[in-house]
């Protein structure tokens, strides 16, 4: 324990001696730097004020984020008798949920492992009394709250179960967060942390009641909000095997730095909470968008201890769509300043100095968001407008600019962690600011939003173009570059030197800006369901004998499995083959079809793809979809040491262009060669055709449109767009519907003869 505080001890010298250069700097900005109404202009005035707020707002963020990350902790699980293990009550919230997703989580909490099963209690709480979820719930054979005319969103359906149940412990669950069998082992014998201390040898005693301290009485324990499949920085940006998920950057390091200062932000599920707790603050704050936010503060308020661990223990799904990204941030900003307010954080006798200052930088955080316009215009401002925001000469700003900027970036280094770096920081926020802007200054300006919105959690496969969201970033990318050239014209032609600093502060905007247009371009999600690595064993039952494989990847779908020999699967007369797997706790019979078959030479294996086919009985369905999601996150845990601006960008152009091909050659081509007509009587020939796209050529020298409907009148018009991927490749926008048409079926039936 001493080492641990001298190492704090030097940590805090350091953040001492960074902050009082941070205040002699921001005083020199201030009286020094300010451009003068009377002489550079209003316009330069007020945009050199703001440009001063957002430096020191910067500075404060980055001083704050070191002063809570130099003691960074987490607090020991202790072992605790078995028979200590209270009740629990297991909260799943529902609200318009898919029930095929609300199944993935119910059926796992079934089968969480507890030492008394009969004390876990699992609830079903469905704020629209869905009859579909009240039968799920009776199939699983757990609780059902049904609530109608909810007036207060998800805190009125916790609130509802809270009246209804009487468990001393309540874990919360979004519908989508599917937990590990372990996640009650891991979570509740931190709350009988007061009660336990490790003696001379490291081993876990219960104290005295003298020892006990009241004031440790445990709240809540907040574990990850992680999820199995890419968030959409990792998936759009083909980022998702070099770094970690967006969210696990909070999670993992920023509410972990929280303990120290018993700040822990409530993230409303993957969460237990004391009953006591939530009693004593009136359950779960009503009246706002964020209510998990505000519970945790009230509860923080009050003296719990809360805690936030590292470990995952339950995993849930990233939204898909940027639309339904960008929602959710909105939400979660606006109900934190709201909440903020609403408590009246700053001025609030029950809530300590260091609770004010760990929550009112939430509320910076939100309003970051205009600090990165700020920092875009800045440069612009000068080069194409000629309009100095700043007033300073090279002498000032070799000498006193230059050094304070080499050490912020330490201190952002210092703070960066390998989970997130400052580059990943600043490519995140230019992505997000257009539309986080007017929502969260019209929160600060009290136009409130009081609408529960849900984040969309279907996994349909994602289809829709949003490259329109990148209007913005285009706009802003144009005049950066247009500002580049002017400063490079200057440098060349006037040698005006000072202009090096102001060149690279536009290309880092640029390059932040051309991630942004990357990620709002987007990238079609292929996949129904996740695939995960794993290493099963499995047993093939053809022939009298079962043969053996390992799977080495699994999803809902189907699974692909491993051998060191070429198997014998004799499948004449039959597509189907039967499966038995077994893993840990969970056995499943399951009939696949196999699809593919390759060598792999460097390891010296086959390699078999099974797509399961036939519907699966309910025990074979609930086991399977255990042994799919109850296992460790298969995603990066730390950034790829091998990560640049250029690498980033040329592995995105890289990534996108082989997918693009690869996309049409993973589908069933066909060779059509058919004559088509147009309504306005061009003829073109339809070459080859595979489901998502198709290959046109032109006859008697027509010109091929943009966009065109081929047998129209038909019955089944196949709408199409040019792709750009090649001359005459168009993509099939109605590809979809067209596989539901029975007309349509029957016309690839005959292309398909005609491959014969």
């Amino acid at each position: 324990m001493s080492e641990k505080k001298r190492d704090g001890t030097k940590s805090l010298g350091l953040g001492i001696f960074v902050g009082i250069v941070m205040l002699g700097y921001s005083i020199w900005r201030i009286f020094f730097t300010l451009p003068l109404p009377g002489k550079e202009g209003w316009l330069a005035f007020f945009g050199g004020l703001l440009l001063l707020i957002a430096e020191i707002f910067s500075s404060y963020e980055a001083m704050t984020h070191y002063l809570a990350q130099r003691d960074v902790w987490e607090p020991e699980m202790p072992e605790i008798p078995e028979d200590w293990y209270p009740d629990v009550d297991v909260f799943i919230s529902t609200h318009n949920e898919d029930t095929e997703l609300l199944f993935k989580t119910a059926n796992a909490c079934t089968m969480l492992h507890y030492p008394d099963p009969s004390k876990v209690h699992i609830y079903l709480c469905d704020d629209t009394a869905r009859p579909e979820v009240e039968e799920l719930a009776k199939k699983l054979g757990v609780g059902y709250f049904g609530l109608k005319n909810n007036k207060f969103a998800k805190a009125g359906n916790i609130n509802n179960a809270l009246s209804k149940s009487h468990s001393p412990l309540i874990a919360t669950f979004d519908a989508d967060m599917i937990p590990k069998s372990n996640f009650l082992m891991e979570t509740i014998p931190y709350f009988f942390l007061p009660r336990m201390k490790r003696d001379e040898e490291g081993n876990w005693l219960e104290k005295s009641p003298e020892e006990i301290d009241e004031k440790e009485e445990v709240g809540f324990i907040q574990t990850p909000q992680a999820f199995y499949n890419p968030d959409l920085f990792q998936y759009n940006l083909y980022a998702e095997k070099r770094v970690p998920n967006e969210q696990d950057y909070f999670f993992r390091q920023v509410n972990i730095g929280k303990n120290s200062t018993n700040s822990v932000l409530y993230a409303g599920s993957n969460t237990v909470i004391s009953r006591k707790a939530l009693e004593e603050v009136g359950g779960i704050a009503t009246g706002t968008i964020t209510e998990d936010f505000e519970t945790g503060l009230r509860i923080e308020a009050r003296g719990y201890r809360c805690y936030a661990v590292r470990k995952v223990v339950a995993q849930g799904l990233a939204p898909i769509t940027i639309s339904s990204l960008i929602k959710q941030r909105v939400r979660w900003g606006r109900g934190c300043i709201y909440s903020l307010r609403k408590v009246h954080l700053l001025t609030n006798k029950e809530f300590s100095p260091q609770l004010k200052l760990s929550y009112y930088s939430c509320r910076i955080y939100w309003e970051s968001f205009s600090r990165r316009l700020i920092y875009i215009l800045s440069p612009v401002f000068f080069l194409l407008l000629g309009i100095p925001l700043v007033v300073l000469n090279l002498r000032q700003l070799l000498f006193v600019w230059l050094p304070y900027y080499i050490l912020y970036s330490f201190l952002l280094r210092h703070v960066s962690s390998e989970i997130r770096d400052a580059r990943w920081s600043n490519t995140i926020d230019t992505i997000m600011f257009p539309y986080l802007l007017i929502p969260i200054w019209a929160e600060e300006l009290h136009i409130n939003e009081k609408k529960f919105s849900v984040t969309a959690k279907s996994r349909d496969l994602n289809e829709q173009n949003e490259f329109y969201l990148a209007i913005p970033h285009i706009c802003l990318l144009g005049i950066s570059l247009l500002s580049l050239l002017f400063a490079m014209r200057a440098l060349i032609l006037h040698r005006a030197f000072g202009l090096i600093i102001m060149t690279a502060w536009i290309a880092v905007n640029s390059f932040s800006l051309l991630m942004a247009i990357f990620f709002m371009k987007g990238r079609i999600n292929e996949r129904g369901s996740e695939r995960f690595r794993a290493d099963i064993p499995l047993e093939i039952l053809a022939g009298e004998k079962p043969l053996e494989g390992r799977i080495q990847d699994i999803s809902e779908g189907g699974f692909a499995f491993w051998s060191s020999h070429a198997l014998e699967l004799d499948t004449e007369g039959e597509k189907e083959l039967r499966f038995r797997i077994k893993d840990r706790d969970y056995t499943a019979l399951l009939s696949g079809e196999l699809i593919s078959v390759n060598r792999e030479k460097k390891e010296k294996r086959w390699v078999y793809r099974v797509k399961l086919s036939g519907e699966m009985d309910w025990e074979t369905k609930r086991q399977y979809m255990q042994i799919v999601y109850d296992r460790d996150n298969p995603l990066p845990q730390k950034l790829s040491e091998d990560t640049s601006y250029f690498d980033d960008v040329l592995k995105i152009m890289d990534n996108s262009t082989r997918e693009r091909e690869e996309q049409r050659r993973r589908l069933p081509r066909f060779r059509v060669r058919e004559k088509c007509r147009l309504e306005d009587g061009t003829e073109l020939m339809l070459e080859d055709f595979n489901y998502r796209y198709l290959r046109l050529s032109p006859l008697k020298g027509a010109r091929l449109p943009k966009r065109l409907v081929l047998y129209k009148g038909t019955g089944y018009e196949v709408n199409c767009q040019r792709s750009g991927l090649r001359n005459g490749i168009y993509k099939i926008t109605n590809s979809k519907a067209l596989l539901k048409n029975q007309s349509f079926l029957e016309k690839l039936r005959e292309w398909e003869k005609k491959q014969k």
